[in-house]
Order: structure tokens, then C-alpha cells, then sequence
């Protein structure tokens, strides 16, 4: 039996019919539809998404970026069992797609994208916003999105869709290869009728899959642990897709092994845990990255070993160190040379701990590393106490203040400039999935629209987007949508007239702050003047949001309260005090490798000229 549909129809109620399944819990897959109509999806995938209304939620964007951001959040907070398509017009609608595919992407976290594309029949030629390219007429703009899709595909004609379309499912389920992934439909044959197969229409569960370890694998990692006298576990964001906390917990009670996390491992044991030893890399604890640099056996779970978390590969130096990496992607188990344990976070971390009994890690270590975390709490209450409570707050006394209300239902989203190495030095993550960082990519207006996305999947609890102002400029939109489907997200909005973090950067290196403050231009052509009058508060009002001004750290406290009790969208505004005589937070722990100028005549990139040498000379290969 046949059923005559569009394309565009059919696409739709084949999403409509597609599930996941783990662990004997089933999630639908798409659970909606993201959208921004143009003349390239307007009469295509819109009127198909009316035409099944009922069945396929639809959600209004105003920034295409920002839509795939919410899908991303929406994701992650489902654990990428559910996942939400997005779809544009073609061309501008289309290509803003990139950055947010990119972030799904690097991050493992699945989108389906479904941008407009040209005439596949090319009656009109060139179309409005078509891209001509004289060697090659099957090339459009959505050829950009092929470098940073996980699977992609352009559908020339109906019957193609059927192949496509369950090669989309698969990539989107696969735990390995999941990341964005990219169906380009020309506008033309959304609109064209085709008799489908009824199969096609058909319930799809797709497995998420669990797999274990290669048995001799398993024994050489038994074995290097069994032999380690200082190892340290390096927990990444790969735990957290696996849902492998527990089996985290019971793995480093039976063994004593202390772990440390990447920014997206942060949470997978509660702060208070006693093996928890906070942030690993260059925003990390003085705790976590002194027992990196004695470790003799790192062993990284779910990790990709990125260059933050390395220290640019020198954090890592006893004389005699091994790596042993459990991770379900072939490609990241073998980074720097290590033993692979190529599994499921979750599978692998039980058939170890099984395969290991009754290994312990020596009383003298487990009692060194509690003491160096001991102390490093005591550095945090210091960074988040707030003597005078009239006075104007520094960024971690604000974090304190949020801090000292929330509770483990709460969500905290950040994604770039100062704040994700103050969080991830300082923040207390109270349960496995408080610490939504988006560290991947640190793609600057992400905050804003994934708090829309993880609040639509846990409507249940509170979700703060922490944002500074350079963050803010870049993606406030989705406020709008917020507001407009009553979605109560929080929004902490942190005023410190600059982009603090990359203005840090550029006085360490040499570049002496140069364009990285929000100030008037001088006569001298710098942009060191009077702050700009910009009021970002009454911005945000102007979008619909409802605006509490906290000037000081008690008004900080109050209205933090206020906001976390409210049921609409609400934004606390606050700014920061960034006097040099005003304490921070801890300076970093380790080194990042941003290169130096190396020739110059300003005194600034010479000195840091010649620290850049003695830090890169400790760089190691590990081989």
C-alpha cells in the first residue's frame, strides 16, 4: 500500500514515528521542530508542519544560530536520546546554520538540520539567494554545512528521501557518530507529491548501544591500574552521555582512585563526593592539576583530551606516566599513546571495577589528595565571601550568591569568556547534570537559547543562563521566543563593560587589551575611555523579559531569589567590580599555549615572548 504525500509531508510524519531506546527507556527522537520561514521552506516543510500540528511541536526561532544552540541544550538535558530538528529558508537562513552545527558536532550532541536549497529542477536559475558557482551547478550554500555535519545529504528527488532519511536516524542514534546532521531539501521537491511506501511510516526504535570491552583490552587496563601507585581519573563529557555516574561513584569508592573532570564532566560525582577533586587543565583546581602532574597513570573516561585540559601537553609530567583511555569512539581511546579500553563509559567502567577487585589506592595518597581538596575549599569560601554586602560584587562573589541558593534541581548554563574557568574552578555541582558548560566550542550567545532547550526538556526545574555582556551582544533573541511561549528560564546577566576573559588574554601575551573593552575611542585611537552608555537591563526588557538591577551583593542576593521563585522569564542584571586591587578568583592553575609574537619592539610581548619559551619547553610528547 501506497500513501501520496509530499515530500516534505512525508519527511514529517516519518520524524513523527521514529524512537530511541536505552536501557529499556523509550524516547521519541525528534521531538520538534525549530523553524525560520523563507521562501525556501515556507511552502514546503511549514506547510507540512501544519499539516501535522498535532503530532509535531513546533517552536518559533528568531535566529537560526540560536535555534540549533536550543537543540542542542534540548539534547544534551536528554541525555541525546531525544533530539530536535531545525529548519531554515536558503541561503542567509541556511548558512547561520554553521556555527550551531558545528558546536553539535564537536560536542557529540545530535541536530537534524533541514535547510531550504535550490531548484533541484532549476526552472528558475539563479533563484533569489542563490549562490552561482560557474564550475559546478550542483553545488549551493548548504555544501558549507558538509565539513561540520555528521552525515549529509541533498534530496534531488522523492524517492531518495527513503535511504536519506534512515541514514539520518542512524547517525543521530549512533553514540560514536552522532553530531549534526544535514538533509538539504531544494525547494521544489519539498512540494512534490510521491506515493510513499506505507512501511516507511512504520514505529522505528533505534537501539542506543551499550557495547563492552574486548576481553584482552580489559585485562592490559586491570592490569596497568593493578600498577599504578598515583592514578588519577580524568572524567569527560562521555560519562555523562552514557548516564555512567554510578557506575563513576562505586568505581572510585571501590578503588580510592581520586577523579578529576573536563568541563563536561563536571558533575559526574557531586562536589562533596570524597574522590571529587574538581576542574582538571587550565581552569582547573590546584588540587586536580597537582596530582595530574604526579599521576603515574591518568586514566580519562570519556574524554577527548583537548588542549585545555592538557595544559597544551604539559600537565602531565611524571617521568614515567601511562595513559589508559576508556572511551566508545576508537579515535579518542587512543590519544597520547594510551592503553584503549574502546567501550561504553557505563559497561566499561563495571567491567573494570569487576575485573580489578580488590585493587585499593595506597591510604597515603587518598589522604594527600583530601587534604589538597580540603584546602582548596577553603580558597573557594574565600572567593565567594562577600564582606560587605552594600558593596558592588566581583564575578565570584556573584557566583556565590547563586551558589548559596540554589539546589541540586537547579541548571547552570555557560559557555565562554571569564565564566567557565571561574565555574569550573569554583562551582559546586550539586548533581550530574547542574553544570551544563558548552566548552567544545565555547561558542560566545550560546547561553541564552540552550536554557530555552533544557528547560523545554525539564520544565520541572530551574535553568539560569550565566551571561556576560560580551555574550549577551552576540545572541539575546531567543528571548523573545521565551517570552512568547512562557518558557521561565533565568537569565543572570553579569555587566563588566568588556570581553573580560579574552582582555586577560591579550595583557598576558602581549597584546595589552587592545579592542577587548566596551569604552569610547580616545584621541590616541585606543579604546580606553569612559564605558559606553549602554544599558543592557532595559535591552532585555525590551524583549519582553521581566528586569531586576541588583547594585550591590545583598540586592544580588535578593534578587536572585526573586527570579529563581518567578514563573515567567526573568533577568537579574548586575555589574561587576573589576578594580585590580579587588580579589578573583584563583589564577590558573596550569598552562594554555597561545602564541607569543616572536619579534617585537613593545616591552609587554617581550616579556611575555619569554615566558611563552620557558612554559613551552616543559611541553611533552606522549609516546
Amino acid at each position: 500500500m501506497t500513501t501520496r504525500l509530499t515530500v516534505a509531508q512525508a519527511l514529517v510524519r516519518f520524524l513523527t514515528a521514529q524512537h530511541t531506546e536505552r536501557d529499556g527507556e523509550r524516547r521519541r527522537l525528534i521531538g520538534a521542530t525549530w523553524g525560520i520561514f523563507g521562501h525556501g521552506n515556507v511552502a514546503g516543510i511549514g506547510q507540512a508542519l501544519v499539516e501535522y500540528a498535532g503530532v509535531m511541536p513546533y517552536h518559533q526561532g528568531r535566529n537560526e544560530q540560536s535555534m540549533v544552540h536550543a537543540a542542542v541544550g534540548y539534547a544534551r538535558q536528554c541525555g541525546r536520546l531525544s533530539a530536535h530538528a531545525v529548519t531554515t529558508s536558503i541561503g542567509p537562513g541556511a548558512t547561520n546554520l554553521v556555527t550551531g552545527a558545528a558546536l553539535a558536532t564537536v560536542n557529540h550532541l545530535p541536530v537534524l538540520l533541514l535547510p531550504g536549497d535550490v531548484f533541484a529542477t532549476r526552472p528558475a536559475d539563479p533563484v533569489l539567494q542563490q549562490l552561482e558557482v560557474p564550475y559546478a551547478g550542483d553545488v549551493s550554500v548548504n555544501d558549507t554545512l558538509r565539513p561540520v555535519s555528521r552525515y549529509f545529504d541533498r534530496i534531488t528527488r522523492p524517492e531518495q528521501l527513503i535511504p536519506s532519511a534512515l541514514a539520518a536516524m542512524r547517525v543521530l542514534t549512533d553514540p560514536v557518530e552522532t553530531g549534526a546532521v544535514t538533509l538539504a531539501l531544494p525547494q521544489d521537491v519539498q512540494a512534490e507529491a510521491y506515493d510513499w511506501p506505507e512501511e516507511f511510516f512504520a514505529e522505528r526504535v533505534w537501539t542506543v548501544r551499550r557495547p563492552g570491552p574486548d576481553p584482552a583490552e580489559l585485562a592490559r587496563a586491570a592490569a596497568a591500574v593493578r600498577a599504578a601507585r598515583r592514578p588519577l581519573l580524568v572524567a569527560g563529557g562521555g560519562v555523562r552521555h552514557s548516564r555512567a555516574e554510578a557506575a563513576l561513584a562505586a568505581f572510585a569508592e571501590a578503588t580510592g582512585i581520586p577523579v578529576a573532570a573536563t568541563q563536561a564532566g563536571k558533575g559526574a560525582l557531586r562536589y562533596d563526593h570524597p574522590r571529587d577533586v574538581g576542574g582538571i587543565g587550565h581552569t582547573g583546581t590546584a588540587t586536580a592539576d597537582e596530582l595530574a602532574r604526579t599521576a603515574d597513570l591518568v586514566i580519562g573516561v570519556g574524554t577527548r583530551f583537548t588542549d585545555f585540559t592538557t595544559a597544551s601537553g604539559t600537565l602531565f609530567q611524571h617521568p614515567d606516566v601511562r595513559f589508559l583511555h576508556l572511551n566508545i569512539a576508537p579515535h579518542d581511546a587512543h590519544k597520547l599513546a594510551a592503553l584503549p579500553l574502546v567501550a561504553d563509559a557505563r559497561t566499561g567502567l563495571e567491567e573494570l571495577s569487576e575485573a580489578l577487585a580488590p585493587y585499593k589506592a595506597d591510604d597515603a595518597y587518598t589522604d594527600e589528595y583530601t587534604a589538597a581538596k580540603e584546602r582548596w575549599e577553603r580558597r573557594v569560601d574565600a572567593c565567594f565571601a562577600s564582606p560587605d554586602p552594600d558593596a558592588r560584587p566581583t564575578q565570584p562573589q556573584v557566583l556565590g550568591a547563586l551558589d548559596a541558593l540554589v539546589d541540586a534541581s537547579d541548571i547552570v548554563i555557560n559557555a565562554a569568556g571569564s565564566l567557565p574557568g571561574d565555574l569550573h574552578k569554583l562551582w559546586r555541582a550539586r548533581s550530574r547534570d547542574q553544570y551544563h558548560l558548552e566548552y567544545g566550542y565555547s561558542c560566545m550567545g550560546y547561553e541564552i537559547p540552550a536554557a530555552l532547550g533544557v528547560k523545554l526538556a525539564a520544565p520541572e526545574r530551574e535553568v539560569w543562563a550565566l551571561v556576560g555582556d560580551g555574550t549577551y551582544l552576540m545572541m539575546p533573541t531567543e528571548i523573545v521566543t521565551a517570552v512568547q511561549e512562557g518558557v521561565a528560564i533565568k537569565v543572570l546577566l553579569v555587566q563588566n563593560h568588556g570581553y573580560a576573559s579574552i582582555g586577560g588574554l591579550s595583557a598576558a601575551v602581549g597584546g595589552e587589551r587592545f579592542g577587548t573593552a566596551y569604552r569610547f575611542r580616545t584621541e590616541e585611537g585606543t579604546y580606553t575611555g569612559a564605558p559606553l552608555p549602554v544599558d543592557l537591563a532595559a535591552n532585555a526588557a525590551s524583549l519582553g523579559m521581566r528586569v531586576l538591577r541588583a547594585g550591590s551583593v545583598r540586592e544580588l542576593r535578593a534578587a536572585l531569589a526573586e527570579a529563581r521563585a518567578a514563573d515567567t522569564p526573568t533577568c537579574v542584571y548586575v555589574e561587576t567590580e573589576t578594580s585590580d586591587t579587588v580579589s578573583g578568583a584563583p589564577e590558573a592553575q596550569a598552562w594554555w599555549d597561545v602564541p607569543v609574537a616572536a619579534s617585537a619592539t613593545r616591552t609587554p610581548a617581550v616579556t611575555a615572548r619569554e615566558q611563552y619559551e620557558r612554559h613551552v619547553s616543559t611541553r611533552r610528547r606522549h609516546l
